[in-house]
């Protein structure tokens, strides 16, 4: 090969004490050690609140009950220089139903994955069929221990020939021997000495061996049955000792106190290959036919002992041609019969041992790293990742939805918006908020293009103006939560709520289409915050405000234009001290956007374009806010600004194809993690509008690409590739968690994807239409050119 091979492992890994991380461990020395140019990673599979001190070959660790972990493996792997993935396979191994968990690990990468299987069901039931067809869909390549099982694959689950490799389970490579001296190695007695090794449960029948001892060792009173390893730490976990008990209990019934060893132990593996060398006879009582593979079998094949093992199906393949005794389940006297013949024809018994150990020489692991690495080379060359990437969206539409309010009319009764639902249905006691009234003017007024839609949206908009009307206090605040019985339950908002509802005023105020009254009461009330609005401290409220008012002087609205209603309607305005002029408005807006400017001088450094040492909530608003602010001003500094921050927010969130958002799991600060998990809907929707906003701005065409990706993520451009939007209701999904939706669907959410798709509607032809030509790999530039090109002066 002409570059170096990085092939990465995942599956449980020494120095845990498991037969599969044994294997794992085993298999990577083996392919490393093929070539000089290939180089062996692993992400290691533990159990919960484990940790282990791994060798320094371990770059990636995941606990395999968490959903996130697996997330943040496909994320490592797609970052990685990692040219294939070699799975590990067992149920048994990650969570879930059936172990699906994998899946969400399998389904976000981009890399050729080869996975062995160490077990395939015959007869399986619906949940197990289920993952294991997924896991071929995945699987470029699937490699199986044993004939038998890729007869399985075929019969059962009709995989094609070319899609399975046959590579035996490795084994070290020892010499043919006697016994003797490994036994004073060790100094173990037993003429014979028969072993059974591996983790210790109930599916290993060692009852059937014991129960055929006696009339054994009444003619050979020297013979020891020598059982060696541990509990299995999930049996350990779930029943304790009770199975060991029960055995040694069954041997001191059966007399056999003399006979009988056990060796509570995990012994490593040369302390271990030691044992299989000094044993006489391996025995191998398995309960289940279903088993597939065994490491054990393999080892004691490999280094040439006599075997005796009931029939499952590894055994019948591994110990046909006479190289080893087959007994029925449960058989005792086929044990015992076994047993005599081999210890009173040594001859016959050392033909078998020659036989095994012959065949066991493919099966060393030199060998194995040599397939292995043949399939690897094999699987890169088919692999074609272009369309795997392409395809992974390709459920998304091709024209952007139709505006829907059936949800949000829902939502609003002759109060408000009702916050929050239960599985779509309005939950009255949670109440309403102006928050959502807000938000909700600016979605409405966003949609009016004519004066029929005026009319048609009058009665909501009317509604939405009451409860902010009634919501205000005497100072100019707003009271932000009231209960289903129409009381106000603080006394008064966040910051926050006094910018959202100055944000849907100035909307209703710049709407050309509504009448000159609802515009000049939206003025009134936003003229009555004027000190409010002067006194701000939190970005969000001031960004908030921004939007709002910048709506507002864009359209040139001060006193002066609605002087005249205010006198014809004395007796209904409280206070013409109220009207506020043009400058006053334009004083607030530049003193806001400055300490915006202030606050990114103050944390921006580099790696980190951002306001705040902590990304947090709404934090495309910051940015738009500073894009208008230029609009508005021709200011350069808050375009400079407004665009660093948004393409900061691109780049620590588009994943290539798809956004995935800052989590609110702890948010994510300049020196931690991004936190996945629990994506809120309101960072896609104000997204889209803030690269709208840069698209109008600068005429850039990657911010019009992003707002419609960004847009998308309501549509199932997301982690979890699951829409969320309902198309049927109107209804969107309140977040989106480790486990899949939050399946509840509040204001918040309906409102901010109806902004989100109110700003793109506005370019739906050049987004959606034929001339839009995606082009992934050049709307973000790496980070550096990325910050540089922005950097503040």
């Amino acid at each position: 090969m002409n570059k170096q091979l990085k092939v990465l492992f995942i599956g449980t890994y020494v120095p845990k004490e498991c037969g599969i991380a044994t294997f794992t461990f085993d298999l990577l020395n083996s392919v490393s050690g093929v070539h000089d140019d290939i180089h062996c990673e692993v992400i290691a599979l533990n159990d919960p609140s484990e940790t282990y001190n791994y060798p320094e070959e371990v770059v990636f660790q995941i606990e395999r009950n968490k959903l996130e972990d697996y997330h943040r493996a496909a994320d490592f792997i797609n970052q990685s220089d990692a040219d294939i993935v070699c799975l590990q396979h067992e149920f048994g191994l990650f969570w879930g139903n059936a172990g699906d968990y994998i899946f969400t690990l399998l389904s976000g990468i981009n890399k050729p994955v080869i996975t062995t299987m160490h077990t395939v069901i015959r007869e399986p039931e619906p949940e197990y069929r289920a993952s294991t067809e997924k896991l071929i869909r995945y699987s470029e390549k699937l490699v199986v221990m044993s004939q038998t099982a890729v007869d399985m694959l075929k019969d059962v689950y009709k995989v094609p020939d070319e899609k399975i490799e046959v590579i035996f389970h490795g084994l070290p490579d020892y010499p043919f021997n006697n016994c003797s001296k490994y036994k004073r190695m060790l100094n173990l007695k037993g003429s014979p000495l028969i072993l059974t090794f591996g983790l210790l449960s109930q599916n290993k029948g060692i009852e059937s061996m014991l129960e055929a001892l006696p009339e054994v060792v009444s003619q050979y009173p020297d013979l020891i049955y020598l059982v060696l390893g541990a509990t299995h730490p999930v049996v350990k976990k779930h029943n304790g000792e009770a199975y060991r008990d029960y055995l040694m209990k069954r041997v001191s019934e059966l007399g056999l106190e003399n006979n009988v060893v056990f060796h509570d132990k995990f012994v490593e593996k040369e302390e271990l290959c030691t044992y299989i060398l000094a044993s006489d006879i391996y025995a191998s009582p398995y309960l289940s036919r279903e088993q597939i593979v065994s490491g054990a079998l393999t080892y004691a094949i490999g280094m040439g002992k006599a075997i005796i093992s009931t029939p499952y199906w590894y055994a019948q393949e591994m110990l046909s041609d006479s190289r080893g005794i087959l007994v029925d389940f449960g058989d005792t006297d086929g044990f015992k019969n076994s047993l005599l013949y081999l210890i009173e024809n040594p001859d016959e018994c050392n033909n078998m041992r020659k036989k095994a150990y012959d065949f066991g020489r493919k099966m060393t692991w030199k060998n194995i790293g040599k397939e292995y690495n043949t399939v690897f080379t094999k699987a890169l060359k088919n692999y074609n990742t272009y369309p795997r990437i392409q395809n992974r969206f390709n459920f998304l539409p091709n024209q952007l939805p139709e505006v829907k309010l059936d949800y949000l009319k829902l939502l609003t009764d002759d109060v408000g918006i009702i916050q929050h639902t239960n599985l779509g249905v309005p939950a009255r006691h949670h109440g309403y908020s102006t928050d959502d009234v807000g938000r909700g003017l600016v979605a409405l007024t966003q949609i009016i293009d004519s004066q029929e839609k005026a009319e048609e949206l009058w009665k909501l908009i009317t509604t939405y103006m009451s409860f902010l009307e009634h919501a205000q206090t005497d100072s100019g605040h707003f009271h932000n939560f009231m209960n289903y019985r129409r009381e106000f339950l603080d006394k008064e908002g966040s910051e926050d709520t006094l910018g959202r509802a100055i944000y849907g005023l100035g909307h209703v105020v710049s709407c050309p289409y509504m009448s000159k009254n609802i515009r000049t009461f939206a003025h009134t009330l936003i003229s009555k915050s004027k000190m409010q609005m002067e006194k701000l401290n939190y970005p969000r409220a001031k960004a908030y405000t921004m939007c709002g008012l910048y709506e507002m002087l864009r359209a040139g609205v001060g006193a002066d234009d609605f002087e005249s209603t205010f006198i014809s309607r004395r007796d209904t305005v409280r206070s013409i001290d109220a009207l506020v002029d043009k400058d006053t408005f334009q004083s607030i807006f530049i003193s806001h956007a400055d300490s915006l400017v202030d606050l990114y001088e103050t944390n921006h450094k580099e790696g980190w374009n951002w306001f705040e040492p902590t990304v947090t909530y709404s934090n495309a608003k910051l940015s738009e806010s500073l894009i208008l602010a230029y609009n508005y001003t021709k200011n350069r500094t808050y375009r400079k600004v407004g665009l660093a921050t948004l393409d900061f927010l691109t780049d620590i969130q588009w994943k290539g194809d798809f956004f995935d958002i800052v989590g609110n799991q702890g948010w994510y600060s300049c020196d931690g993690e991004k936190p996945i998990f629990d994506q809120q809907p309101i960072e896609a929707g104000y997204m889209t509008q803030a690269y709208v906003s840069a698209y109008e701005t600068v005429r850039e065409r990657k911010y019009l690409e992003l707002a419609r990706y960004s847009f998308e993520y309501f549509l199932g451009r997301n982690r979890l590739r699951t829409p969320m939007y309902d198309s049927s209701t109107g209804a969107v999904c309140d977040g989106l968690n480790c486990d899949g939706m939050n399946c509840n669907q509040g204001a918040e959410s309906v409102i901010c994807y109806l902004m989100a798709l109110n700003s793109i509607n506005k370019h739906s032809d050049r987004a959606y239409g034929t001339q839009f030509k995606p082009a992934i790999e050049e709307v973000l530039p790496k980070r550096k050119s990325l910050l540089s090109a922005n950097q503040v002066e």
